[in-house]
């Protein structure tokens, strides 16, 4: 199980941006793909999830409205597409799957997400 974060880098506020995640030793539509952020000396945050079966999405409030999570399951990829980006997003964004835990009846917050991608850097500054 390996998950392939990429599509970080620098951008002015108001920018965009679009971040994919490559899942490769399970398939996607049976699982769940978290995006998470951390900035330094924050702790790590739960931005967007996205569940494979149905493409139900589930949002922060801090990015609602502005980011759009989504995954095609035939490239066994999950994106994160980022708009109007303050620098307050500015992180690490990692993403993850609950692959030994994941279960369809918890909701996608609350799965213990236990493989992680390697991070891209999001900067967001003028």
């Amino acid at each position: 199980v390996q998950l392939q974060a990429s599509g970080g880098g620098s951008v002015q506020p108001g920018g965009s941006l679009t971040l994919s995640c490559v899942a490769s030793g399970f398939a996607l539509r049976y699982y769940a793909i978290g995006w998470f952020r951390q900035a330094p000396g924050k702790e790590r945050e739960g931005v967007s999830y996205i569940r494979g079966r149905d493409g139900m999405t589930t949002y922060a409030d801090s990015v609602k409205g502005r980011f759009t999570v989504s995954g095609d399951n035939d490239k066994n990829t999950a994106y994160l597409q980022m708009n109007n980006l303050k620098p307050e997003d500015t992180a690490v964004y990692y993403c993850a799957t609950a692959y030994h835990g994941y279960s369809d009846y918890v909701p996608l917050t609350n799965l213990p997400f236990d493989f992680w991608g390697q991070g891209t850097q999001v900067t967001v500054s003028s």
